[in-house]
Formats: C-alpha cells, structure tokens, sequence
C-alpha cells in the first residue's frame, strides 16, 4: 500500500499511490476508503502517519442494518470539539433507497477507532418526498453555523451530479488550511461537484451563515457547473477534501479509476487508486485554488537522476539515462526562448480542455513553440510508448 512494501501483484501495482490489497475502491482514505465485497460496499478502513505508508486494519462499516443492508455508500468523517470523530454516510436501504446514517467510535480512547457504532436512531436524514430514491448522497463533512446547529450538504435529485465537498480556504494566498466552521472576514468558501464519471468542478466563494446559502464570486460561474473551474482533468472523480489539524493544511484526495477493462481488472486483482494527497490553498487573486502534493511523498525518493542545461531543439528528443525503474518522481522546468511565435490563448479553450486535445493535441499538431514535454516509459526505439506528457506554448 506503499512505495517501501514489494509488490506481489506484478509489475503493474503502484508503489507512489494508496490502493488496497485487492478488490474495487472508488473513494477516498479521507472519508475512510469504500471497498467492494460480496456485491456490496462497505468502508475498508486503513491507518497511516504520513499519508504515505499505510496499514489496513478491517473494515470500519459493513451493511448489517436496515437503514444500510444494501451497502454502505460514500460519505464524510467530521470531528466534534471534543476531538471525537464521527462518520456521516449514505446507506442504501433495504428497499434500495438512499438514506443519510451517522457512525460512531465505539471506543473513543483507541488510537485506531477500529469498531464503530451504528445507533439506532439512523437513518437521521430519511429520503425527502422530493428526491428520488437513487439521487440522495454523498454527505460532506459538517460544519458548526453560529447558532450552534450542525449542517452538512448533500447532493440530491440533480441526476450526475455528486460527491460535493464545501470547505472554507484562507484569503490573500496563505497556504494554511482551516477547519470546516471556519467563517467570517478573511474567509472564503470552495464549493465543489462531481460530474459524470471523471469531470471534478469547483467555485470559489462565500457561505453566508445566516441565510445557509453559497454566493460565487465570479458572476460568470453562477448556473451550469461547466463553467465553474476544474479542480482535476483525466479519468479522475470523486475529489474529497479534509482538514489536517497537525499541520495546518488542507488535503485533497480523488480517485482514479485507471480505466482498464474488466478482465485485466480481474487478472491484476485490484481496481481503482488514489491520486496523490496534496495541499489546497486559495490564489492570491481570490478566485482559484492552488495544489501541490504534500511534503511525505518526497520521502519515497531513492535514486536521484539530473539532467541539467540539455537543449531540444524543433522536433528533437533527449533520452534521459539513467532512469531504470518502473516508477518514477520526475520534476522538469523548460525553459524558451522565444514565445513570438506561440498562439494566443482563446479563452473559449477553457470551455472544454479535451475537445481542445482532440483537436489540438501536441502529437498532432505543431506549434509555433512546441510541442514539448516528456515521453514515459518508452521503448528505445520509440515504437511502443505508454505515456506522454507534452504541451505546446500559448
């Protein structure tokens, strides 16, 4: 589950990414991990200190009740200002209709919080008249509002549309992360969806506390949630975002689905990883947020390998020896020389980024600077290649 466990699973198994031993995952660590077994969901649950070395315990919710016998869906973890942790999550009921439950440690002194409780009083969110039974999920973590009631959100009746997250970030650039109640000046609020299958959007605004309403700051990105921001692009989906008290920051976790078919799925014995945890912070124009992967993935490194001052020039190729591994952290800085010739940027691009790649790409197409960029795990003679990474200036 880590890049220092050797794999058994042959040479395709990630050694950078959290994944489970086996079997289907498609959520995140932060709300625990939601594994596949016996044709329904429950919460796997793994234990880390540094987000990078994992241990799996159990699992920390199985469907045993009514109000979620036909499986334990996605949801959030919130900690209460007596430092206990308690899980909110959809269950699907035994009448196949989505449900909000809340979980709670059943030893709050065990460091590991390795059983949990489902009281009885679940579900505490029953399906509204209005929504229908297969479009009512995905809590997010709550938040204390100044009157002292709990609130959380949840997507419900939009059909596509999940997994949303509402977190407060920090004004004028700071990297420092900030707990889920976090308001007032100074304080501006994310708002985040999931759409289709791997499309992750988000808007930059403010919770207004007393009127329990999120206002844009950018008129443009109020309505269709295509014109909001897109927190990730690939087959990436389900983002989800926690706070790390210890260090200040906030982390965002989002699955991959690699997209391999169903019978390499079965002979490689796992589907679904994590992307990178990384750090979330707002812009310093108050409008967009930054990312980097956090700090502990750097202690992964072994081996370093530098190239320093190569020049490529149009159409050329540098090999970078030295390199023999099937996993790689690779940082690059290009640098030109020249960027007269480089195409103005069409703002309309920004509409659909993968229709521009079809129609655009940098395989394709040349540019008046570019394309540059890294080829990954290619053969010597460039016939056969997994991976490409290249972009062409504008």
């Amino acid at each position: 589950m880590n890049g220092k466990q050797p794999s058994h699973h042959g040479h395709g198994r990630t050694a950078y990414h959290f994944q489970p031993a086996k079997n289907w995952m498609n959520a995140q660590p932060a709300r625990p991990d939601v594994r596949h077994g016996q044709a329904l969901l429950a919460w796997g649950h793994s234990v880390s200190g540094d987000l990078v070395n994992w241990a799996f315990l159990s699992t920390a919710l199985d469907p045993t009740s009514p109000f979620d016998a036909d499986g334990c869906w996605s949801g959030s973890a919130t900690v209460l200002p007596d430092g206990r942790p308690v899980i909110l999550y959809t269950g699907r009921d035994s009448n196949t209709v989505q449900v909000q439950n809340v979980a709670f440690p059943r030893d709050p002194s065990d460091p590991l919080l390795r059983e949990w409780h489902k009281p009885s009083c679940n579900p505490v969110i029953p399906q509204p008249a209005d929504v229908t039974g297969n479009n009512f999920r995905d809590p997010t973590t709550a938040w204390l509002g100044r009157d002292g009631l709990w609130r959380f959100a949840v997507a419900a009746e939009v059909p596509a549309l999940e997994c949303p997250d509402l977190f407060p970030v920090a004004e004028r650039g700071t990297a420092e992360g900030l707990d889920a109640s976090a308001n007032g000046p100074g304080v501006r609020h994310v708002l985040k969806l999931s759409k289709m299958a791997d499309e992750d959007y988000y808007v930059v605004g403010w919770y207004d506390d007393a009127a329990d309403t999120f206002v844009p700051a950018e008129e443009e990105r109020c309505g269709d949630v295509r014109n909001w921001r897109r927190i990730d692009h690939g087959h990436v989906f389900g983002a989800k975002s926690f706070f790390d008290a210890g260090k200040k920051r906030r982390v965002l976790w989002a699955w991959v689905d690699e997209k391999d078919g169903h019978s390499d799925d079965v002979a490689k014995g796992w589907a679904g990883i994590q992307a990178f945890p990384r750090a979330l912070w707002l812009d310093t124009d108050g409008k967009q947020l930054v990312q980097w992967p956090v700090e502990e993935i750097e202690t992964l490194r072994r081996k370093q390998v530098t190239l320093l001052g190569a020049e490529v020039g149009s159409g050329g190729l540098h090999e970078i020896a030295g390199i023999e591994t099937l996993q790689a952290d690779v940082e690059v800085a290009f640098e030109i020389p020249n960027l007269e010739e480089a195409e103005q940027l069409d703002p309309k691009w920004l509409q659909d980024p993968r229709k521009l790649c079809a129609e655009k790409g940098a395989s394709s197409v040349q540019g008046g600077a570019g394309p540059f960029g890294l080829i990954a795990m290619a053969s010597h003679d460039l016939q056969w290649r997994s991976w490409q990474i290249r972009t062409r200036a504008t």
